[in-house]
Parts: C-alpha cells; sequence; structure tokens
C-alpha cells in the first residue's frame, strides 16, 4: 500500500477539481533497459512520451484555461506516476495532490493567466524503470467575470531594522474564504539569509504578518515577493502586481525589564552590555507585561493624560515635553527620560504606564536600539501585551498559536520544494 504525504493547502482547491481534463498523459509501458548492475532505478530514463495526448485547447495548440485544473493521468494500468514538478517562467509553483497508487495527479492551486509553464513529470513502469516528460503550454486570459485586481504592499519598509520586526502584507481587497486564503497565502514567498522557518499569520481580512518561530537571526537579509499576478483567486478578484521588499537585521538587542526588581537589562548579541534603573507603571496603570517591539523613537514627544483616558485637571493629569522616547505601542507607551522620578527609579513604580529612567540612560538607550529591537516586560501586574492592534505583540504568540493563523494545512510553514511536488512513499 502506498500513502501520499498531502500538500499544503490541498483542501483549498480539491473542490475545484470537477471533471475537468485540460491536460491527460498516457503512461506508455515502454520498456527501459536495464543497467549494468542489474538495478532499473540506476537506468537512463525512458522517454515516456510516445503515448502521451491532449486534450481541449492543448492538444489543439490553443491555451489552456487559467480557471480550469491541471490534470495529468497514467493510462497504463502497470505503470505509475512517481513526480510531478509544474512552475511558470518566473518561479511560481503549482501544488497538487497525486493519487496514492500514483495513476492521477492535478493540481490545487490556480494557475496564473497568460504564463507559459513548464511541466515535468517523472514515472515509473512495472519493473521499477524511471521514465521521464517534460511538457510546456501557455494559459490564456482571465475570465472576463474576474474585474478587480489584488495587490499586496509589504511592510516595514526597506532599511534596517532589530531582529523583532515582523513582516507585513497589506492586501488591497479583504480575502475571507480560508480557500481563498491559501492561494493568497502560498503566493507570498519569504526569503532570508541565513535562513529560518517561519510562517504568515492572518490578522485580519485585509492584513498578514510573517515572523519565523524564533526572532530573525542578526545580520541577515529577509526578502519577501507576491507571485499573485494573473492568479485567480475568486471569480471576481484576480492578483495584480505587487512591488518586493528587502530589508536586513542589525545586532540582536533585546531589553529585558524586571518590573518587580525595578531593572532594565540590555543584551547585545546574547551579552549583557547595561543595567539600567527604572521605574514602570504603578497600581492602576501597570505596564504591560510580554514582548514588545520599538516602533519608532521621538527626541522629543509631548505627553498628555488625556490622550489615555485620564481628565484633565484631575490629580493624575499631566501634560509635559518628554525626551529621548522609545515607542513601543501605538496607545502611548514608551521607554523614556523622567527626571522627575529619579528618586523612585530602582526602588518603586510610580509611573503612568511607561518606562521611566534618568535623562542619561534614556539618551543611551535611544542611542542603541532601533525600530524592530525587541523590549520585553516581566513581572509586572499589568495585562499581557496584545499580539496585534496595538504595536507588534506578534511574540506573544506561542508557535502552535501562530501557525494556527495561517490559511494553510495546520499551519505548519513550507519548505523550499514542498509546494511543488509530491511523491507516494510506501507505508
Amino acid at each position: 500500500m502506498r500513502r501520499i504525504e498531502s500538500p499544503r493547502g490541498a483542501g483549498a482547491g480539491r473542490s475545484r477539481v470537477v471533471g475537468h481534463a485540460l491536460l491527460v498523459i498516457a503512461l506508455g509501458a515502454g520498456v527501459a533497459g536495464c543497467s549494468s548492475d542489474g538495478d532499473p532505478l540506476s537506468a537512463e530514463p525512458y522517454d515516456a512520451a510516445d503515448r502521451i495526448s491532449f486534450s481541449g485547447s492543448v492538444e489543439d495548440g490553443g491555451k489552456a484555461d487559467p480557471d480550469e485544473p491541471l490534470e495529468i493521468v497514467a493510462e497504463d494500468p502497470d505503470g505509475r506516476i512517481t513526480d510531478v514538478t509544474a512552475v511558470d517562467a518566473s518561479g511560481r509553483r503549482v501544488t497538487g495532490e497525486l493519487a496514492a497508487d500514483g495513476s492521477r495527479w492535478h493540481s490545487t492551486s490556480p494557475l496564473a493567466a497568460h504564463a507559459r509553464y513548464t511541466v515535468r513529470v517523472s514515472t515509473e513502469d512495472e519493473d521499477g524503470a524511471p521514465g521521464r516528460r517534460v511538457l510546456t503550454f501557455t494559459t490564456g486570459g482571465p475570465a472576463a467575470t474576474a474585474t478587480k485586481r489584488l495587490a499586496v504592499t509589504f511592510g516595514p519598509g526597506a532599511g534596517t531594522y532589530g531582529v523583532g520586526q515582523p513582516l507585513t502584507a497589506e492586501l488591497s481587497a479583504p480575502v475571507k474564504d480560508r480557500a481563498q486564503r491559501a492561494v493568497v497565502e502560498r503566493a507570498l514567498t519569504v526569503e532570508s539569509t541565513p535562513a529560518v522557518s517561519g510562517s504568515w499569520h492572518w490578522v485580519d481580512d485585509k492584513k498578514l504578518h510573517y515572523r519565523p518561530r524564533d526572532y530573525w537571526p542578526a545580520h541577515a537579509t529577509v526578502s519577501v515577493r507576491s507571485a499573485l499576478e494573473g492568479v485567480k483567486v475568486n471569480d471576481r478578484l484576480r492578483g495584480g502586481r505587487s512591488k518586493p521588499l528587502t530589508i536586513r537585521t542589525g545586532d540582536r538587542v533585546i531589553a529585558v525589564t524586571d518590573a518587580a526588581e525595578h531593572r532594565l537589562t540590555v543584551y547585545k548579541n546574547d551579552e549583557e552590555i547595561k543595567q539600567i534603573p527604572v521605574t514602570t507603571g504603578k497600581p492602576g496603570f501597570e505596564t504591560r507585561n510580554g514582548v514588545k517591539v520599538v516602533l519608532a523613537k521621538e527626541r522629543l514627544v509631548r505627553m498628555r493624560s488625556t490622550t489615555v483616558g485620564i481628565a484633565e485637571g484631575s490629580t493624575e493629569s499631566y501634560d509635559m515635553d518628554v525626551e529621548f522616547a522609545t515607542r513601543v505601542t501605538w496607545s502611548g507607551e514608551y521607554v523614556h527620560a523622567a527626571p522627575w522620578s529619579v528618586g523612585s527609579q530602582g526602588y518603586d513604580n510610580v509611573s503612568h504606564g511607561c518606562v521611566g529612567m534618568s535623562t542619561e540612560d534614556a539618551q543611551w538607550f535611544f542611542d542603541t536600539v532601533r525600530e524592530g529591537d525587541v523590549v520585553t516586560v516581566e513581572n509586572s501586574d499589568g495585562d499581557t501585551m496584545e499580539p496585534f492592534g496595538n504595536g507588534y505583540g506578534d511574540w506573544n504568540l506561542d508557535w502552535a498559536e501562530w501557525r494556527a493563523g495561517s490559511a494553510l494545512v495546520a499551519g505548519a510553514p513550507r519548505s523550499a520544494g514542498e509546494a511543488a511536488r509530491l511523491r507516494p512513499t510506501t507505508v
């Protein structure tokens, strides 16, 4: 008995296979010569094209319909398909499913419009001798009903960031259906040097974030691109052009704030480089626990209590200019200079939620960190940092939770070749 290792997102495309026979390959019973050692697997592959036939527009030399699945069939009951790769001229791979007995392969992701595809089929006859066939075909235009183009805008923008910086993908139109999300997600390719495993997570219908299991490596190069152009997402939405993005990471800088010990410790490339006495949020204004990411650095910022719901003129109200402010949430949590609380720094928590320190230490911190660096808080009585909506709290989800936000099967990250190949293996 043979089994299949299902590709990611296979379920998303399975419902599309409704009996359309765009391409049929009949694998003949051609005999391959054995090698000198008698092992058929070491023989040169035979040409499996002598009984290949095409149906429909492909057979007539026309263009294949990009809205229909691609199907390959082994008509010889003694032969089987062992491997299929289908890729277009831009490097986009087509995912597919291979029957357990190797009799049939069909695509599970849509083809792109106006594209040229190369299909490589590996076969095996009843003696185990390998066969090969390489086919090329082109696709025609999309259906007239596809009226919108789905563009993807990647973030955060070209530059150098800390190792905690997630990638973002903003869609120009909402995508709600899980199968359609899988089509989009498969087309968003992330590559890093050094290589790491990672996964996309759908924040909402128009936004995805991508992060590795752990932080990015220091001094890495990370590139992201979309291969959605021309690909059908639904009857009225087809992928459009999107600009790729490349970012780099700097040193691995992580700041750990212990609210109970009133101390912030900064690590650079896993070595401690400075301890700073601090004050964090007092009762009723506790600093959020968890992992945050530097969003911006503001040399001077006006802080007003009314922006965080404290009534003007109340005993807790304030309105002041603050120096060397490093922002970690959009709601107004910073690491900043607090010369008015120096006497409490290292001993007590007296702030309204920010991490306060001396002006000298705040300037050092401001000059040391960059956007994307990691700032964590532990041992506070505050809530945990939200994953989304108030900055980058992505790292507060464990890896299983993060992958569950993927539209692909089980949310598991893809390997480089998984999207294109399927080979049956013996149980």
